[in-house]
């Protein structure tokens, strides 16, 4: 259920921008997300169905631009060790916006 704050801060961001920018209809939102993150597409998408009603962005679609490379073992690129931190993968962002 993570999706739901991720969703409300991705809604909040896009009308910001879009009243800043004199917006009259948010068409989609793209979104990098991380290879390794755990964040279910369908539910957001529903998640933001649901709190964009009423919006600028009540009928806008979210696409998801994921590159999901073949993890296999996951390793330190250095010393090659498979007992590491990761310090990126679970991240997103907004990329860019269709809007009218």
């Amino acid at each position: 259920m993570h999706e739901l704050p991720v969703t409300e801060s991705i809604l909040d961001i896009v009308l910001k921008n879009a009243k800043k920018n004199d917006v009259k209809k948010i068409v989609t939102i793209y979104l990098n997300v991380g290879e390794l993150s755990d964040l279910e597409e369908e539910w957001m998408q529903k998640y933001f169905q649901y709190l964009s009603k009423g919006t600028l962005a009540e009928t806008a679609q979210l696409s998801f631009i994921v590159d999901k490379n073949d993890l296999g073992k996951i390793q330190c690129p250095k010393c090659n060790e498979e007992k590491c931190t990761l310090k990126s993968g679970k991240e997103y962002y907004i990329k860019n916006m269709e809007v009218i």
